[in-house]
């Protein structure tokens, strides 16, 4: 293979510009700021307060442990059993209203971040396309 001239990254190795870092940094902020992250953070806030939600949150917990000794005992009967336990703690947690609408939040924030970084990717293939000249990849090879 010969070297024809374009440098080659390492992306443990690759330092990216500052100004690149730095709007970067920006927008984290502005997003930081958006009406969904608010809402999360209040969610969240309603969740760390609500005592049955922490309750609940504590009994799955141990009975996750639970699981995990019974599994070194080789004890599927009582595995099973309490993953039925922790299935029912689990529909009990997502029934209690202040645990849907934290869910939903973290949804939006989801949304969100995948829409920027689609917004992000869409445009640099746009720029990377028209500069370099070349065509858009087609869509598949076959019939072509």
């Amino acid at each position: 293979m010969t070297d024809c001239g374009i440098p080659k990254f390492n992306s443990r190795d690759l330092v990216i510009r500052e100004d690149i870092m730095e709007k970067a940094k920006e927008l984290a902020e502005l997003i930081g700021t958006s009406d969904e992250v608010q809402h999360f953070q209040k969610a969240e806030r309603l969740i760390q307060k609500h005592e049955r939600v922490q309750t609940l949150i504590s009994a799955i917990k141990k009975k996750q442990k639970e699981i995990v000794a019974f599994e070194s005992f080789k004890n599927q009967a009582m595995v099973d059993k309490i993953e039925r336990e922790i299935d029912e703690l689990q529909d009990e947690l997502d029934e209690i209203p202040v645990v849907t609408e934290f869910q939903q939040s973290q949804s939006d924030i989801n949304y969100l971040l995948q829409l920027v970084i689609s917004v992000i990717r869409d445009t640099v293939s746009e720029k990377v396309n028209v500069e370099s000249g070349s065509d858009p990849a087609p869509t598949s090879g076959y019939g072509e």
